[in-house]
């Protein structure tokens, strides 16, 4: 007599606890986490800047009975912002919204979609305006630099590369850097170097070992923002087999972030958020309106934003540190 078989008695359904997305963790992106966001009323406008010779000189005289005192004064200047607007959205139409299965969800697939999107773009905006050869001078030379022993060989010592070239800023600009930015693959060559684990290992026992934290890293550079951008993106075209880069290459930049944005404070860099447009500015501000025409709902996202770099002197950038 027959009877059913497990293939009848079942109909293959997605699984609704359950489905596979690629996209990059937000911590892989380290563009809000860098330099300090001020917020700005108004797309564009000036910003009064010091000239710095005055403040590292002194032009103070003894001062004889009945004479007036040395004379003294420094120089002035404006530079600008001007925050662009960066938008992208997904339609969801009626059909698809009504023709959707659970687990799917068309209004949030299509949010997280334009988020990641404009979070990658300002993440590929951050390197080119501050991550990349010919932009800093605060060096030793005055510009690049690539270690005589790259960071991923034996007899490598990255903390003192670092420390030089952090002592070179201090006698330049009067700041030490407070702040390393390395790549993915950088830090992993980091964690394995024989110098760093030699200073930081010392108190490490056999059954012990020390574990290479990011935390200690920052110690061992004496920053205090040790921070690894590990984001990737697709280099490939639309229809292409997916090609996968890392956006930071095989560089390191060592800067001086203020930490409290204020008159009279220098920064390697600051992002000017337009956040009289947009509350969120340099976050990711979404919105959802109707498009009857269409016979649609619109998914928004937008950024407005100017990352301006402040002071060269106030960044070294390391470049191709590793083979």
């Amino acid at each position: 007599m027959p009877q059913p078989t497990v293939r009848n008695v079942h109909v293959n359904r997605p699984l609704t606890n359950i489905s596979i997305a690629f996209m990059n963790a937000r911590e892989d992106y380290i563009a809000d986490k860098v330099f300090p966001m001020v917020p700005v009323s108004k797309q564009g406008d000036l910003y009064y800047k010091y000239d710095k010779d005055a403040w590292f000189r002194t032009d103070a005289k003894e001062r004889a009975p009945g004479t007036e005192s040395a004379g003294t004064g420094h120089g002035i200047s404006t530079d600008s912002y001007y925050s662009k607007i960066y938008a992208l959205h997904k339609d969801v139409s009626d059909p698809e919204r009504a023709n959707t299965d659970d687990p799917l969800n068309a209004d949030r697939d299509a949010t997280n979609l334009v988020t990641e999107q404009l979070l990658l773009l300002r993440e590929k905006l951050f390197v080119s305006k501050f991550f990349g050869t010919s932009l800093w001078t605060g060096s030793v030379s005055g510009s690049d630099i690539t270690p005589g022993t790259l960071w991923s060989a034996s007899g490598s010592d990255p903390i003192k590369d670092v420390r030089t070239q952090s002592r070179a800023m201090k006698k330049k600009t009067g700041r030490k850097a407070n702040t390393l930015v390395v790549s993915g693959e950088v830090h992993d060559a980091l964690v394995d170097n024989a110098a760093i684990l030699s200073r930081i290992n010392g108190g490490a026992l056999p059954s012990q070992p020390a574990m290479v934290t990011r935390q200690l890293l920052a110690q061992a550079f004496e920053v205090d923002n040790y921070l690894v951008a590990e984001a990737v993106e697709n280099t490939a075209k639309e229809g292409q087999a997916f090609s996968g880069a890392h956006i930071y290459g095989k560089h390191a930049l060592l800067c001086y972030s203020e930490p409290n944005p204020g008159l009279m404070k220098p920064s390697a860099g600051y992002i000017f958020g337009w956040t009289g447009l947009i509350g969120g500015a340099y976050a990711v501000e979404m919105s959802k309106f109707r498009m009857d025409q269409l016979k649609s709902d619109r998914i928004e996202g937008e950024l407005a934003f100017d990352m301006k770099q402040i002071s060269a002197d106030l960044g070294v950038f390391f470049a191709s540190v590793i083979a």
